[in-house]
Formats: structure tokens, sequence, C-alpha cells
């Protein structure tokens, strides 16, 4: 804390509460959602809808028990979704806490530093160089001062501000605040100077709020899974009712009992609905979303964890994600002569370099947030200590960076008696064109940073001039002298090439987009490992058509001096190709391109707020790494829905069958809806909390990725689910008519549901390990399954012991030796289960099958 100007004494404490509690926190809009708009979208799911329905008939039919339960179960699901919904969200708002800049404001005649979400109107904000402004405010007073709007306009050069004329006192905006040199917009850099500004405009009604407000009104689409399994829930919803409806109009007819006709159809409903299918689709991608989060990757949308599981093309920037953006001035070239930097700069004992090394400082923001200026000042910095810095004094002048010339010129004042020193650093053919350079040097420059570029470094060339006389209108107007070109090292992270490989042997293809020099671009793709044998240039992108530019995609990886634009075109292509597509972003500008990607990964460290609400995933350390990991934890999260959803499909199977079966074999019902919904209280924790702790034998690190528009499951695995199914449901026939001829209908009936509980535990344990042993399935970190056994066994015997259940259930108590005989019945299919596997295992690895993979 220190004083403030005399003149500026901001708001006190009580303004300061009463606006915010008027405006609300200065944060940007974000995409949450309400309670009550989520549980519309989840009970108008058709499943959900079908589930409610049921109850209501239960209900109707004064069965108050069973419809009670039905109405828990879908309490139970619909409150799940809730939570995680309400997890995620509360997730992206610890990080937007986190990532929340500081601001410096004069409060009371002090200045104080405080969060940027506690700025209200009227605040006083000092700007300083390298700070992000925390709000729209209008300049009260400027020194020097430039902002980099990038972020909003896309524009890279700086542009200058100047101060209201104006008194610090609270006041009603004029016509004059409209000129945008006199305001500054929230999210954009001070890169040069300072000033005071008076905050006009928080949150969402900045210009920044606006954009990302703009964001949430595109409609997002469905992921694969999601049309699948919505396309498969119709399916069984319309063979369920219909053959429920024929059941009950036929046993109606035939018996005159259309109570208990309508009894046989809702159970035979029940039996067909595999209500479980979305909850496996919310359990498994919430619970997959903590596991990422460990791993620093934060899920904003649980539907882009089953989308990773389908990635096929992986778009990544450079710098940051497979760099450390971490700068340093590793070579430099000058009049022909080479010279090597190492860490403690041995080496600069010549005026020659000392020239170059100081003017690129001095044609550099003096206090740099920028790597590269970093880079420049600090080896400058180290050469000072050995020769006398050239006698400058005050900044005169700044020229900066525009499209049409990409270089910047700063003109420095020294002594009364010396003219001006003019320093200009930028790329080199801007740099060749203000020099004047004769064809010939030209060409040496060219063959000069290719050279230096063919290493991956980030080339700079470098210029100066003595001036005297009024300063030109423009840089192009200085006669500029030809210094020499520094090259910087920005190193590739230590894991990015071993995380590539990962991505090729998992059959995901990575393609990387960079602003940067081709050179460079291609010489980073070659050391992380991707192929870099054709490049294709932002300008060539822009030339060619939908269809040639889809072409150019299928054998192009590298991209350099590619714009936001371009990346949205690069995205569309290859979605229109029929690719899976994840894409990796950090500005305001690369907002649109992760939304249109099928999963949009935004910086955390280095990105903007709007491009987090825009992006389906957020990484929060940056790395390209844990791109990966999420990737691969997206595969193992699919392989465990889809054994899930095997397993769910293969018990529906006896479940129908013997809710159908007895009806047109005349024996007595062994399933009542009690029945259904006991069994129904075991498959689903076991096809969630079961399956989603089933241990991983690490295929999805080699195995191809899912195929986004492929069928829900393939038919390979159907057809595994059909055969188990069926082989439950044989042995839940011949076990029921077998107890039949040997006991009353009573004990009958009980003896059958056993071997049915059994039966879908041991479907169970067999399919936790698909490929694999079945023992391997009984691990310590499947405690789950063993859990979830014991209660179902606990729940069954007090089901046939218990009076009150017993009756409940319509069951008879059955003696010792029928009961073990009904517990072995069922475990007796454990074998055949495996059998099926062992077959549908040898049908994948035939010759006739390959070409289906």
């Amino acid at each position: 804390m220190r004083e403030s100007k005399d003149d500026y004494q901001g708001l006190l404490p009580s303004e300061v509460a009463r606006i915010l509690a008027e405006d609300g926190p200065n944060v940007l809009t974000s995409e949450r959602r309400r309670m009550g708009r989520a549980l519309i979208n989840v009970l108008k799911e058709p499943m959900f809808v079908l589930l409610l329905s049921a109850a209501a008939i239960y209900l109707a039919l004064g069965d108050l028990r069973e419809g009670l339960l039905l109405l828990f179960m879908v309490a139970l699901t619909v409150a799940l979704t809730l939570y995680q919904e309400g997890k995620t969200e509360h997730a992206l708002s610890a990080l937007r806490v986190l990532n929340s800049p500081t601001a410096l404001v004069i409060r009371a005649g002090r200045t104080v530093r405080v969060p940027s979400q506690d700025l209200v109107r009227g605040d006083l904000i000092l700007l300083e160089e390298g700070a992000r402004v925390p709000a729209d405010a209008d300049v009260l007073e400027a020194t020097n001062l430039q902002i980099d709007e990038s972020l909003l306009t896309g524009e890279a050069c700086p542009v200058e501000k100047r101060g209201l004329p104006t008194t610090p006192e609270w006041h009603q905006p004029s016509p004059a605040q409209t000129d945008s040199a006199m305001l500054v917009r929230s999210g954009t850099l001070v890169v040069r100077g300072s000033g005071i500004a008076r905050v006009s405009a928080t949150g969402a009604r900045s210009e920044l709020g606006k954009i990302s407000s703009l964001l949430h009104e595109l409609v997002e689409e469905p992921s694969p899974m999601q049309r699948h399994v919505a396309r498969a829930v119709k399916v069984f919803a319309v063979a369920g009712l219909a053959l429920s409806a024929l059941l009950v109009v036929l046993e109606g007819y035939a018996h005159g009992r259309w109570t208990e006709a309508m009894l046989m159809g809702i159970a035979l409903s029940m039996s067909l609905l595999p209500e479980e299918l979305p909850i496996i689709l919310t359990v498994f991608p919430a619970i997959g979303a903590w596991r990422m989060a460990r791993a620093n990757v934060l899920t904003r949308r649980l539907s882009a964890v089953e989308a990773l599981g389908s990635i096929t093309v992986l778009c990544t920037d450079k710098t940051g994600t497979l760099t450390e953006n971490r700068m340093r001035v590793v070579q430099a070239m000058s009049a022909g002569h080479h010279l090597y930097f190492d860490e403690s700069d041995v080496g600069i004992t010549s005026p020659q370099w000392r020239t170059l090394l100081e003017t690129a400082a001095l044609a550099s923001s003096q206090r740099p947030t920028d790597p590269m200026e970093k880079a420049f000042h600090q080896l400058a910095g180290e050469s000072a200590k050995r020769f006398a810095p050239p006698a400058v004094t005050q900044l005169l002048q700044e020229y900066p960076l525009s499209p049409e010339l990409r270089a910047m010129t700063l003109v420095w004042k020294g002594d009364a008696d010396t003219p001006l020193l003019v320093a200009t650093k930028g790329a080199p053919e801007a740099i060749a064109s203000l020099c004047g350079l004769a064809p010939a040097e030209v060409q040496q420059m060219q063959h000069d940073v290719l050279h230096l570029a063919s290493h991956g470094l980030r080339v700079i060339a470098v210029a100066s001039c003595n001036w005297s006389g009024p300063l030109p209108a423009s840089q192009t107007g200085f006669a500029l002298r030809y210094l020499g070109l520094l090259a910087l090292a920005d190193p590739l992270r230590e894991a990015v090439p071993a995380a590539i490989q990962a991505c090729h042997r998992a059959g995901i293809r990575v393609i990387m987009i960079t602003g940067d020099h081709p050179g460079t671009a291609q010489t980073i793709a070659r050391e992380a490992g991707i192929s870099a044998d054709r490049i294709l240039l932002g300008d060539e992108v822009q030339a060619l058509d939908e269809h040639e530019l889809t072409r150019r995609l299928r054998t192009t990886s590298v991209f350099a001096r590619i714009t936001p634009h371009q990346k949205l075109r690069i995205v569309a292509a290859l979605k229109a190709d029929g690719q899976i597509v994840a894409m990796t972003g950090d500005g305001v500008n690369d907002a649109p391109a992760l939304k249109a990607a099928h999963v949009g990964i935004a910086m955390g460290g280095r990105g903007t707020d709007v491009a987090r609400e825009a992006g389906s995933l957020i990484l929060l350390d940056d790395n390209f790494s844990s791109i990966v990991e999420g990737i691969l934890t997206g595969r193992r999260i699919f392989s465990r829905m889809r054994s899930a959803m095997t397993y769910v499909l293969s018990m529906h199977v006896p479940i129908a069958g013997m809710a159908l079966l007895p009806v047109i074999c005349g024996w007595p019902l062994i399933l009542y809806p009690m029945q259904i919904a006991f069994l129904e209280l075991i498959v689903d924790p076991a096809c969630t909390l079961a399956f989603e702790n089933a241990a991983t034998d690490g295929s999805e690190r080699s195995a191809p990725g899912r195929d986004g528009n492929a069928p829900l499951l393939e038919a390979r695995t159907l057809l595994l689910a059909v055969m188990q199914g069926g082989l439950a449901l044989a042995f839940a026939v011949c076990g029921y008519a077998w107890f039949l001829e040997r006991l009353a209908p009573g004990q009958a009936r009980a003896a059958g549901f056993i071997v049915l509980v059994v039966l879908n535990l041991s479907l169970m344990f067999s399919a936790l390990a698909p490929g694999r042993h079945f023992l391997q399935a009984l691990y310590p970190s499947n405690g789950a399954a063993l859990i979830i056994s014991a209660l179902a066994v606990t729940m069954l015997l007090a089901a046939l012991y218990v009076p009150a259940l017993t009756e409940a259930f319509h069951f008879s108590s059955l003696p010792l030796p029928e009961l073990v005989m009904a517990f072995a019945w069922g475990v007796l299919a454990f074998p055949a289960y495996e059998c099926a596997k062992f077959l549908i295992a040898r049908f994948r690895r035939s010759p006739t099958t390959v070409s289906e993979n």
C-alpha cells in the first residue's frame, strides 16, 4: 500500500459496496445451466418420460409401493445428473477465481490491489505496463500509454491512448468519451506506458463480456454418443410399448383379467426398457471428468469426455503447448559472421555484436512482458556490464507493428548535441524493405534466415540509424541500416515427442497450426515427431476452395502463418471429411474454432476467459502431454461404457424372456414389477460403479479411436450381447421348468428368481473382463463388484426368509438343498459366458473381419 496522488481520491468503501450490489461482480457471463433448465432437459429424455409414465400407471392401479419405487429410481438418476452439472460448474468457477487478475485501484485516497472481480463502476484503476486491463474504462491520464487490443480486434499493432480532458470527480459520460483513443477495454494488455482510468463497465456489460455472451447463443450439437443412444432408446421404447400393448390385448381377451394383463404388460415394458443407458452416459463421463481434473484437464461439458474417445485428429498450436514459451537468444548473424551464445554469453567481444544486441533491446519495450523482448533485454543488459550503453535518455516516438509492415521502430533522444537514435526490429522481409537492400543482399538475408529457421529458431532482423530533423510520418521515412539477425530458441517440451508417439500408436493424427515462420514450424514439427514433409501457409489456405483444402488436409500436418479465421476453415474442412476434431486455443479470436471443433481445448494458464467459455475442456497446465493423457482417459471411459452397455443389453434378454415366456407357455408368472425393480437395483449400480472401476489392460493406447459415425455398439459387440443374453435366458428357462416340476409355484418362483439373480451377477463378472481372464475382474481396484454381489445376495435372502418381503415378492421359502441348487444353476452359466467371449474373440481375429477395423 502506498499513498496515491492527491488529485485522485477514488470511491469510498460504502460506495463500492453499493455499486457492487447493483451491478454484481466483474466477471464474464458464464454458460451456467440453471437447475430448473437442467431438470427439464433431463426429463425430456425419452427413457425418463417412459419411466415416469410407468410409475404413473402403477399409482393409478393402486400399487403405491411399486410406483414410488420407480419414482425413487428416477429421482436418483435426475439428482445424479444435476449434481454432476453443479460440480462441473463449480470447478470452472474455481478456475476463474484462480486465474482472475488483480487490479491496482485508488480508493479513499490510497492505492490498493484488489481482485478484479471486485471492481465497480467509478473505480479509479492504475494502468501499468504488462498489466491486463480489468474492466472497460475511460482514460483520465496517459503517459506513452499503448494497448494491445488484438484479443478484441485481431490487430497485432498496439493502439495509442490519450487521457480525457476531464476532472477527477465523477461525471456523466460525454460524447467525447466515444473516441476509442480515450477508452480501454477489459481483457486488453498494456504494452507500454502508464495511466489512470475510471471504470465505465464491468462484467457482462464490457465489450469482452458481450463477445462472451454472443458465443452462448450458438447451439451446441449433440455428441455422437448422445445421438446413437437417443436412436437406440427410441427403438427399445417403441418395441417395448408395442409388445406390451399386444400382450395386454391378448391376455385380456383370452382370460378377461384386464388388471392382471395390465401388470404383465407393464412388467414386459419395464424389462425391455434399458433405462440404464442414459445413466451410463451420465455417470461415466462425470466420474471420468473427475479423474481428468487430477491430470490437469478440467472438463466443462460432460459430453466432451465421450467425444475424447472418438478423436481422430488433434490440432495443436506450437508456442506454449508444444514448446515451453521461454525465449533465449542463441545465435546472431551480421556482415557474414556467425556468433553462438551460451548461457554465460561468452563471446560478445566486439562493438559489432554489442550494437546489434543493444539496438534490439532499444527497439523493444523497456519493461517487457513478451518472452522475446525479455530475452533481448537480458542479453543486452549483460553485454552492458562490459560495454558502455548508448547515451540515450528519453523515448520520443514509437512506430508500432502493423499488418502491412511487420516491424516496430523506437526513436530515442540522447545528449543535446547528438542526433536521435532510431532502433528497429521485425520480420526479416520487412527490415529488408525498410533498409532498401539490394537484390543480392536480400538473397543473402533469405539464405541466413532459412539456415537459422531450419534449426527451429525464431528469427528477428535488426536495423538502426541516426536521425536529425523532424520525424517522418511513418518508419518507412528513415534511412535505416541493416545490422543483422538474432535467432531465439523456444525449447520443445521434453515430454512432447513421447506424447506424439502415443497419439500415433492410438491412431490419432496430430496437426500443428502456428503463426510462426514455415521453416521454424517445420523444424519444431520434426523434432516433435510430426510429419513435416508438406507444409501449408496461411495465404495458401486462404486461396484454396473448400474441396481442395479438404484434399490437402489429408496429406499436410504442418500449417504456418495461420490466422484465427483460417483455423476455423481448417476445423470445418476436417469435420466435412468425417474426422472427429480436437482443437487448442487461447485467445478471443480462437473462440469460434474452439466452439466449432468436436472438442475445444482452451488454455487455462495463458488463455482468456472467452476461450475457456468456448472450449469444452480446459488445460490447466497448457501442456501437450496432458492433452494426450486426457484423450487416452476418454478412450478408457468409452471402453468401460461399451462393456457396461453390453452387460445391460445382455441382461435385458433373460429379464424380457422370463417376463414373456411364462405367459406364452402357461406357466405361473415369475416376474412381477417388484421382481423387475429388484433386478434393476442390481443392474443399475453394477453398470455404473462396477464397470467404472474396472481394471484397464492398456489396449486404449494402441487401439484406433472409435468411428464417431459408427453405431453405438458395433456388430461384434452386439453379437456377444445377444449370445450371452441368449445363454442366460436358456439357463433361466430350463432352471424354472426344472423347479416347476418339483416344487410348489411359490417355491419354484423363488428358485427361478434366484437363478435369474445369480445369472445376472455371473454375467457382470464376465463382462468386467472383456478379452481377459475373468479373475482379473476381481482385483481390489474393482471391489465395487464384490460389494454389489454381497448386497444382492443379502437382499435376496431377505426376500426369501423375511415373511413380509416374501409375501410382497409372491415367494415361498426354500429348503436349503433347493436353495443351493438354485445358486449352483446360475453359477453354471459362467463358463458358457466365457466360451461366448472366446468365440467372439476368434471371430474378431479372423481374416474376414479385418476390413471392419
